[in-house]
């Protein structure tokens, strides 16, 4: 077997037509360059050069040397794609988010993350909380962002950071009238209209409304869309309410328990690619800079 670093060596002797210009190049000695030469050539049989001046290749010499620039410009490229996604340069990164953070948060932030990783794939799945978890359990996405407080069997996470649920109405509404900061009982004979984000908050008088509510929307903008028609009321992060059209408004909920915990998630266990482990350490940082900017209560 030729090693690889005898046959870039032939290929440096050739490609300059002497020993001496070559062993500059790779900062080895003439002797040490005749001696590899020597061991291809008694490997193979045959002499590679027409003459010692090494100004002349041989057939078998010229046949090596094409064979050799294929496979050492291979391994090159080959080394090279490793080395960058070893150092988060490259790869693919899956990623399942809730709406209010996909649309918030990761735009600026991924604008900058892949300006500098050109050969980076990134796959970004936009959904609620319950889908996100479920992308992440199955091994469908390498991360998960999504409002969960604490580890889940078989889920790992980190918080990054709070925000309050909203009530969202009309602007026109007699609710929005009633001030900034509402009671359960201000929301007695409102519709309620469902989502996944609020769904599973523990307030006796939401789950009061939630058994008694008509609609059941997942898509943030049908749920917009919905409130603004009259249709009914809605409970959103305060994350999700940054943007709210016109005719809507959010209202502050008194109850201390309307509070979601926003949180990184992977499975347990798994060991997070080079690009994974760097978009998770700068997300969090980018985050909870623009949360605090926002008002909201950044983690850790």
């Amino acid at each position: 077997m030729i090693r690889l670093e005898a046959l870039r060596a032939f290929v440096e002797v050739a490609d300059h037509g002497n020993i001496k210009d070559a062993s500059e190049r790779l900062f080895r000695t003439p002797s040490a360059l005749s001696m590899t030469l020597k061991q291809i050539e008694d490997r193979l049989g045959c002499p590679l050069f027409e003459t010692d001046r090494k100004s002349s290749l041989t057939d078998m010499g010229r046949f090596l040397y094409d064979q050799a620039v294929v496979l050492l410009r291979d391994y090159d490229r080959a080394m090279e794609r490793i080395d960058a996604q070893s150092k988060a340069r490259s790869g693919r990164l899956r990623i399942a988010s809730v709406p209010s953070v996909a649309t918030m948060l990761l735009p600026a932030f991924l604008q900058e993350f892949i300006s500098t990783r050109p050969d980076l794939d990134v796959e970004l799945v936009d959904t609620d909380s319950t889908d996100v978890r479920l992308l992440v359990e199955t091994g469908q996405v390498d991360l998960g962002i999504a409002g969960f407080s604490a580890d889940q069997p078989g889920i790992a996470t980190r918080p990054v950071f709070r925000d309050p649920f909203l009530l969202v109405c009309r602007t026109d509404s007699l609710l929005a009238a009633k001030g900034p900061v509402l009671d359960w009982d201000d929301l007695k004979g409102q519709s309620l209209i469902v989502n996944e984000a609020a769904r599973g908050l523990p307030s006796d008088g939401f789950q009061a409304l939630v058994r008694e509510a008509r609609f059941s929307v997942r898509n943030v903008a049908s749920l917009i869309a919905m409130v603004q028609s009259g249709m009914g009321v809605t409970l959103l992060p305060a994350l999700a309410t940054v943007n709210l059209p016109a005719a809507l408004t959010a209202r502050s909920l008194r109850d201390p328990a309307c509070l979601r915990t926003v949180s990184l998630l992977w499975r347990a266990g798994r060991v997070h690619s080079p690009v994974a482990q760097r978009f998770l350490q700068d997300f969090v940082l980018a985050a909870r800079q623009t949360t605090r900017s926002l008002g909201l209560e950044a983690m850790g």
